[in-house]
């Protein structure tokens, strides 16, 4: 298209919104794109937002919880790897070990003596244990 014809083209646009004649809007491949990003960036916004409008929330109080769990005490001389033996002699005791500091809240695997090591429910019976109150 040369300069005098765009020329031309732009003056009848003008001319026609003037006198209010319908023009015809023309979307390039460019702006196709831009109007489809803009669209599935608003739809997605509007999704996340009702997402996390509706999502149930996680919320940590002080008070102590119900559970009570069977419990062994730790003798002079113990360890974690002893009190998993002890109470599953069949099974491996890296597995019973992990479970132990994982539900008791360890930082490690070493115990005190005299300390109170909650063990899970299947091992309540197991010699030794002392019984949930």
């Amino acid at each position: 298209m040369t300069a005098i014809a765009a020329f031309d083209q732009a003056r009848d646009d003008a001319q026609g919104a003037i006198t209010g004649e319908a023009t015809h809007l023309r979307l390039t491949h460019r702006g196709r794109v831009v109007f489809g990003t803009l669209g599935t960036l608003l739809a997605a916004g509007l999704l996340a937002l009702l997402a996390s409008l509706g999502a149930t929330s996680a919320s940590a109080s002080a008070e102590q919880s119900e559970q009570s769990f069977s419990t062994v005490v730790a003798a002079p001389g113990d360890s974690l790897w002893a009190i998993a033996e002890s109470l599953d002699p069949q099974g491996d005791p890296r597995d019973l070990v992990a479970e132990l500091v994982t539900l008791n809240g360890m930082d490690g695997s070493s115990v005190q003596a005299g300390e109170s090591i909650a063990v899970p429910l299947r091992f309540s019976d197991a010699p030794g244990v002392i019984p949930a109150p």
